[in-house]
């Protein structure tokens, strides 16, 4: 599948694809800034990668804040004013004056806490259809197989036009449309619905010298382990390729694999376990990588 990206300096095409007005039975009404402690914002379920939660935490730090259509597009990540949306220009006639976030403003804002680098400077589209995906869920399999920190998408025919952060337990955390402020919202199954998809766990800031570096995985349903054997607890599964990011690595278990036999082993910081070298793209030793102390 190709994925369209949208620049940050695309402010017009930004603006005509950012999050609409979602339909609902009453426009809700702009509440006070509410406290994190009070708005129940928080990693809700177990099982999310350390990024994943990272970028829930970012999102609730914003609980309170504007929607603002369009807001969250400049330069960089973080909160802007609008602008009046010209398909619900009574209800967004205040957005130029508000600073915030629409949905994907918030979503871009929250990854980039998360892992340190702008990679969904989007809108809700193409965030939907990012490359940094590491599983994707359809509307029929409902929030069963999500995770924390899972972004949920609302459109039909690709036509993405919201997105939110999953929390756990039906949960999500949003900026819903005009009038309103960042929230806690029920998971709205049903009606457009498009699905789901989780944001590879290894995106995050490059590693500096001496410290790893960036690289991919292959095959697939891989585990990694909590220690450098594969009697030792699993600790995470890769459905497919995904990029990693591993800090070091050391000589352990001998594995056999694929045709294949190597002593080495690599750890992700991001997943905390690790992977035998095997399922590693490059040579049996990676180069750049330092050797685990």
């Amino acid at each position: 599948m190709r994925h369209i990206t949208v620049a940050a300096t695309a402010a017009g095409f930004l603006a005509l694809t950012a999050c609409p007005a979602v339909p609902s039975a009453a426009a809700a009404r702009a509440a006070s800034p509410a406290t994190l402690a009070d708005s129940g914002c928080a990693v809700l379920a177990p099982g999310a990668a350390p990024v994943a939660e990272r970028a829930v935490q970012a999102a609730c730090a914003q609980i309170g804040v504007w929607y603002s259509w369009s807001g969250g597009h400049g330069p960089q990540p973080g909160p802007t004013y609008g602008k009046v949306d010209p398909n619900d220009p009574g209800r967004s006639s205040h957005d130029p004056e508000r600073r915030g976030f629409d949905c994907s403003g918030l979503v871009r804002y929250a990854y980039a806490q998360a892992t340190g680098q702008d990679i969904l400077n989007g809108n809700s589209r193409s965030q939907f259809g990012t490359s940094h995906a590491s599983a994707r869920f359809g509307a029929d399999q409902g929030t069963g197989p999500l995770l924390p920190g899972d972004l949920l998408a609302w459109g039909r025919s690709g036509r993405i036009h919201h997105i939110a952060i999953y929390l756990g337990a039906g949960k999500m955390v949003e900026a819903r449309e005009s009038g309103t402020r960042v929230q806690v919202s029920n998971v709205r199954l049903g009606g457009d619905y498009a699905g789901a998809v989780r944001i590879a766990a290894g995106t995050g800031p490059e590693p500096g010298p001496g410290q790893g570096g960036t690289f991919s995985t292959w095959g697939t349903n891989v585990w990694t382990h909590t220690e450098p054997s594969t009697t030792s607890p699993r600790a995470h599964k890769f459905t497919g390729p995904t990029s990693v990011r591993i800090a070091c690595q050391k000589h352990a278990q001998t594995v056999t694999s694929e045709g294949i036999t190597n002593d080495a082993w690599s750890y992700l910081p991001d997943h905390r376990g690790w992977i035998t070298n095997i399922y590693i793209k490059g040579p049996a030793w990676l180069d750049g990588v330092p050797t685990c102390s």
